[in-house]
């Protein structure tokens, strides 16, 4: 295909060769197949801000940490630089969890370099070589299902150990490739110790996985994992090998209105751009 323009400074500069195929073109960026020798690989292309089509609350950059107090203080006054610098931290937040994530051992694709606005990754395949299916793509046997739900609950244990949250998981942002699921799109990725809303975004990321694999598992609708796992993060207890039961009696007296409406609120989006995706 014709080289885009956003990739061409790229293969000018040699770091890829040839843009193969457009892959995925979403609210935040445009993915493409590129090759790099002898290798295939993903290319992430971020949208600027006036691009995007979703708006990301500030909710999602609440307690993220910039590079000093003079950008924090620009941010904070919303001024021309300090636009600048929030429009690069939001590019560079996925980069930044993809490198922690690999080394905590989650499932994601590899980072192989960030270069002025474009994400060069590891392409995630299905047998054949093929760009693996999303999670909602594929039919799965019960034994199948429960064994994802039970790798992937695993995941995003080892990420909020990590003090990370993904913030936007569901269906759509996880890969089926052959040796299991693979965590995809991390832009948005919470800060849990500094971010007010993220029990609620990390229980919308557990429940978003429980009904996707509990259609064809309907025992997994009954778990409560998030709850759990969060409890055990506050107390500092949680580690990547703790065994979780899935059984959790909820305290319905702790509600944050805020965080249940940025919920609902984005549950609502959601929903949306899953019936764009299904009329498409």
């Amino acid at each position: 295909m014709k080289t885009p323009p956003d990739l061409q400074h790229l293969v000018d500069d040699g770091v890829i060769d040839e843009v193969l195929q457009s892959l995925k073109s979403g609210k935040e960026a445009t993915v493409y197949v590129v090759r790099t020798g002898a290798d295939l690989r993903c290319a992430k292309v971020y949208r600027n801000m006036a691009q995007r089509s979703f708006q990301k609350r500030a909710q999602y950059q609440e307690g993220r940490k910039v590079r000093g107090s003079r950008q924090a203080r620009a941010i904070g006054k919303s001024t021309s630089f300090g636009r600048k610098e929030q429009e690069a931290a939001w590019k560079n937040a996925e980069v930044d969890a993809l490198y922690q994530l690999v080394a905590a051992g989650v499932r994601v694709p590899r980072p192989h370099g960030y270069f002025d606005g474009v994400l060069i990754m590891e392409l995630v395949t299905d047998p054949t070589g093929n760009p693996a299916p999303r999670l909602g793509e594929v039919d799965l046997p019960p034994e199948t299902a429960r064994e994802y739900h039970t790798f992937l609950i695993k995941q995003v244990v080892r990420m909020l150990c990590i003090g990370l949250v993904h913030g936007d998981l569901s269906e759509f942002n996880v890969l089926v490739a052959p040796d299991g699921p693979v965590i995809i799109d991390l832009p948005q990725a919470v800060n849990a110790a500094g971010n007010n809303a993220a029990l609620a975004m990390l229980e919308r990321d557990v429940n978003n996985l429980r009904s996707t694999l509990g259609r064809f598992a309907p025992e997994l609708l009954a778990t409560e994992f998030a709850r759990e796992m969060w409890s055990l993060y506050e107390q500092g207890e949680l580690r990547p090998e703790s065994e979780l039961t899935g059984v959790f009696a909820r305290d319905e007296t702790l509600v944050d209105p805020d965080a249940v409406m940025l919920v609902i609120d984005d549950a609502r989006e959601e929903e949306v751009q899953r019936q764009l995706r299904l009329a498409s």
